[in-house]
């Protein structure tokens, strides 16, 4: 067993002893227990301490400026000079071409979303709570997905769920895709964590938000500010992309309507992230192999210089899982889909047993980076961070955040 694999043992029964509120649930309540403090070994970041932070950072998001956020950068993974250190050195979008190691000969094959059930057998079933059940054989929990309560669920291949993050860091103003989760306090957004924390400066977003349904400008479910930041600490203190994951705590939405003067927008309230979009479960500990989708919004160019997305609609790709490395990023757990998504592809999710009937599943990786494996200048793969305990930790932990409400 090497060190750090002694290492992420170690940690992870940190990480489960400092969870015992909840173990109990596992085996049959419906909900996890709270937490009272931040548990070991994950880094919580207030964004947000007050319904006048909410206000402010809405208004940097005026309507004027959302429409010009169509032109911004979309964010892009970089990691520390060296292990362990901080850098503000610009890194490659990708690792180096052709580098990854697979720990499965299985390549990723294109296939039917097929209903509802998953290659373990498993059935989605979307509740209206957010509740946590035991998976057959009594290990790690899963988290059911929610239907939305305002309006009927997406279908097919258009989740209501996912949608783009746009944020700041320093002075230039970024964009991510992410996914709603469904959790107790009902506003929780999972993203990649390079789209919250710069791990080259060690620099953390502001002025983050998330619209889901996203569509060429539009903000259809409204606009959901940002109000706590949970990532793994081995992603913000060392740059290791096998925690490339983040779940961020969200005000109520709203979303801009025409004032009573002319040129002036208002504020209307629309309510939590879950009411309007429902919320994608979670599974960890899941294995490689399975099929899954992957959505996004890619926008940035392949090496080559060609430029087949635009950023401006959902996009997806589908296939089953294999084991990869990346040891310049510190991956040692990843896991990825043969995929073409560029840089904007960040953050969106990974779902398993996805039903088409809902376009709900369960969430099991996000876009991380992108890979070109056989050296053709063109993007050809996509990798995600396997999803362990410890990402059920930083998941349980937001999902006990309450952001305050007007």
């Amino acid at each position: 067993m090497s060190s750090r694999v002694r290492r992420l043992t170690a940690t992870l029964g940190a990480l489960v002893a400092a969870c015992v509120t909840m173990t109990s649930a596992f085996a049959g309540s419906a909900v996890a227990g709270p937490l009272n403090t931040v548990p070991s070994g994950i880094t919580s970041i207030p964004l947000t301490k007050s319904v006048a932070d909410m206000r402010r950072i809405a208004e940097y998001w005026s309507p004027a400026r959302l429409k010009q956020a169509v032109d911004n950068v979309p964010a892009t993974p970089g990691v520390p000079s060296a292990p362990g250190g901080k850098s503000g050195t610009t890194t490659s979008p990708s690792p180096s071409t052709g580098s990854a190691t697979t720990g499965s000969a299985t390549a990723a094959a294109a296939g039917g979303t097929g209903g509802a059930t998953s290659s373990t057998g498993e059935t989605t079933t979307a509740t209206s709570g957010g509740r946590i059940a035991a998976k057959p054989g009594g290990a790690a929990p899963l988290v059911r997905p929610t239907l939305p309560k305002k309006r009927a669920p997406g279908s097919g291949g258009s989740p209501l769920t996912v949608g783009k993050v746009f944020f700041r860091i320093g002075n230039k103003d970024y964009w991510c895709s992410a996914s709603s989760v469904a959790a107790a306090n009902r506003n929780l957004v999972a993203t990649a964590g390079h789209c919250a924390y710069d791990a080259k400066t060690g620099s953390q977003a502001e002025y983050w938000i998330f619209i889901p349904g996203y569509d060429k400008g539009d903000t259809p479910y409204g606009i959901y500010v940002g109000h706590s930041l949970n990532l793994h600490e081995d992603f913000v203190g060392k740059g290791d992309y096998d925690y490339d994951y983040a779940f961020v705590t969200v005000h109520d939405g709203f979303r801009w309507k025409a004032g009573k003067t002319s040129g002036r927008y208002e504020m209307e309230g629309v309510g939590s992230l879950e009411d309007n979009v429902g919320g994608q479960g979670l599974a960890t500990n899941r294995g490689t192999g399975l099929f899954t989708l992957a959505f996004g919004y890619p926008a940035a160019p392949h090496p080559d210089g060609s430029r087949p997305y635009d950023g401006q609609r959902l996009k997806s790709c589908d296939g089953r899982t294999i084991k990869v490395q990346a040891p310049a990023r510190l991956v040692e757990q990843g896991i990825a889909l043969a995929c073409g998504f560029t840089n904007g592809a960040s953050g969106g999710p990974w779902l398993i047993s996805y039903d088409n009937r809902t376009a709900l599943g369960y969430l099991n990786g996000v876009n991380s980076f992108a890979w070109d494996t056989d050296t053709d200048r063109r993007y050809d793969r996509i990798s995600s961070p396997y999803f362990i305990a410890s990402t059920y930790v930083a998941y349980h932990w937001a999902a006990t955040q309450q952001a305050p409400r007007t």
